[in-house]
C-alpha cells in the first residue's frame, strides 16, 4: 500500500531527497558568476518554469506553477508563474493565488506546541496519557515523539478503509476521533508501538488534540492568533479542518488527483477531477492550511529564524532523527542525509550544503519550500496536482541552478 500510492501518505521525504542528490552533479559548485541584471535571471527563471510546465503538463496532469524567492537583503520577492488555474482553462495564475500546502501544515502545528511550551503550558517530554488519556494504548508516547515521527503510531491514510471512504464521499467531513480510530488498537492493552523513524499524520491529529486541549482554545483560532494575524506577510494564509469557505476556494488554484496506483485504492472516483472543493478533514493539522508561494517563504524565515520560537523550543525544533535509523543525530551528513525534526527536515548536500526543507502533498497539490541557511535565502513552488509521476524536485534543482549561477545563492 505504501509504495503502490505513496503520495497518500503524504511522506515526500525520501522522494525528494533521492532527487536532489542524483542531481548534484548537474549543480556543481563554481564560484558566483559575476553580477547579472535581475531581468536576466527573471527570465531565466520563467524559461525553467515554462520549460517544465511544457514538458510535464500531461505527465502529471499540471496546468499552473507558481514560484517565490526570498533573498537576503531585499525587501520584496521575486513572484513568477506559468500557466493557467484550471487545467485546459484559459486564466492566467498569478501570484496571488491560493495552493494547498499539505504537510508544511505541520511546521505550524510544531511550533504551536513549542510555544505553548515556552508559556509553561506543556512540555514536549510529556506523554500523550497526559493529555489523551482516551487512547491508552499510546499512554507512554511523548509528544516530542509524535512530532519527530518515532512514535510508532501508525497512519490512518495508510488504511484502505479510511482510503476508501474518502473516495466514495469527499466532501464528507471526518471528526480527528474516526480518522484515529482506524489505526487505534481493538486491544487498548496491545504492546506499545515500537521506536524508529515512520512517517505518520495520526502523530499531528493528536499533537492537534494536545494544542486544544493545552491552550483551551480550538486549533485554527490559535493558528490565527499565533501567526496568521501576528507574523508580518501571512495575509494570504488560512486554515480549515473541512472545507475552505467559499471565498477561499474561489482564489484557489485547481487541483488534481492524478495517480493511475489510486485507481486500486478506489480513487477512480477523483481521478483527474478538480478537488478544490473537497474537504480536507482528512488532514486537519497535518495538512489542512492554504497559503500563497510569498508568504510560505515569510514562514519560513519566522520559523528558522525569526521571534516566534525562543532558543530553547527552536532548538528542539532542530532536534533531528536519522530517517535512516531513526536514532537521535546532531546534523546530517554526506552518508545520513536527511533528519527530521519537529515538523522540519534537514538535508545535507556535499555541493549545495545544508538546507530545511518540506514537500507538502494533499490530493491535488503539491508546495515545496526550501531554506538556505548559509545565504539566508528562502524559495517556495506549487505545481497543481498529485501524480504517479512527480518531477517536482527536478524544478528545485533547475531553480537552484540558475540562482547559483548568477551569484544570488
Amino acid at each position: 500500500m505504501r509504495s503502490s500510492v505513496r503520495h497518500l501518505n503524504l511522506n515526500p521525504v525520501l522522494r525528494f531527497c533521492a532527487v536532489l542528490l542524483a542531481g548534484v552533479a548537474l549543480v556543481g559548485c563554481a564560484p558566483a558568476a559575476a553580477a547579472i541584471p535581475d531581468a536576466t535571471v527573471r527570465a531565466s527563471l520563467q524559461r525553467e518554469l515554462n520549460e517544465y510546465l511544457n514538458a510535464r503538463s500531461k505527465t502529471e496532469h499540471i496546468s499552473a506553477i507558481s514560484l517565490s524567492i526570498s533573498l537576503h537583503g531585499r525587501s520584496e520577492n521575486i513572484n513568477l508563474t506559468a500557466g493557467v488555474t484550471h487545467y485546459g482553462g484559459v486564466t492566467p495564475v498569478t501570484p496571488n493565488d491560493l495552493w494547498q500546502i499539505g504537510s508544511n501544515t505541520k511546521a505550524f502545528t510544531s511550533a504551536t506546541i513549542l510555544q505553548l511550551e515556552a508559556q509553561g503550558k506543556l512540555s514536549i517530554d510529556q506523554t500523550a496519557g497526559r493529555w489523551l488519556p482516551e487512547y491508552p494504548a499510546w499512554k507512554n508516547v511523548t509528544i516530542r515523539r509524535l512530532l519527530d515521527m518515532t512514535s510508532g503510531i501508525p497512519g490512518y491514510n495508510k488504511v484502505p478503509a479510511m482510503l476508501a471512504a474518502y473516495a466514495k464521499n469527499p466532501k464528507r467531513n471526518f471528526t480527528i476521533g474516526e480518522l484515529i480510530a482506524y489505526v487505534y488498537p481493538d486491544n487498548p492493552n496491545a504492546p506499545p508501538p515500537t521506536t524508529g523513524y515512520d512517517y505518520s499524520n495520526t502523530n499531528y491529529l493528536l499533537a492537534e488534540l494536545i494544542i486544544e486541549r493545552a491552550s483551551r482554545h480550538d486549533y485554527r483560532s490559535e493558528l490565527e492568533r499565533r501567526f496568521f494575524r501576528s507574523i508580518p506577510g501571512l495575509g494570504e494564509t488560512y486554515y480549515s479542518g473541512t472545507i475552505y469557505p467559499r471565498n477561499v476556494r474561489d482564489r484557489m488554484v485547481s487541483g488534481y488527483f492524478f495517480s493511475h496506483a489510486g485507481d486500486k485504492s478506489g480513487f477512480g472516483s477523483i481521478f483527474g477531477r478538480d478537488v478544490r472543493d473537497d474537504s480536507v478533514s482528512w488532514m486537519q493539522a497535518a495538512g489542512g492550511i492554504v497559503s500563497t508561494p510569498a508568504d510560505l517563504t515569510r514562514w519560513a524565515r519566522a520559523l528558522y529564524t525569526g521571534p516566534i520560537l525562543a532558543p530553547k523550543q527552536r532548538a528542539e525544533l532542530f532536534s533531528l532523527v536519522s530517517e535512516k535509523t531513526g536514532k537521535p543525530i546532531a546534523k546530517t551528513t554526506a552518508s545520513d542525509p536527511s533528519g527530521f525534526g519537529l515538523g522540519v527536515v534537514q538535508t545535507t548536500i556535499a555541493e549545495i550544503g545544508t538546507v530545511w526543507w518540506y514537500q507538502g502533498e494533499s490530493f491535488g497539490y503539491r508546495m515545496i519550500h526550501i531554506y538556505f541557511p548559509r545565504q539566508d535565502a528562502a524559495i517556495a513552488y506549487g505545481l497543481n496536482s498529485s501524480p504517479d509521476s512527480n518531477d517536482g524536485a527536478q524544478l528545485g534543482l533547475a531553480i537552484y541552478k540558475t540562482l547559483h549561477a548568477a551569484g544570488w545563492l
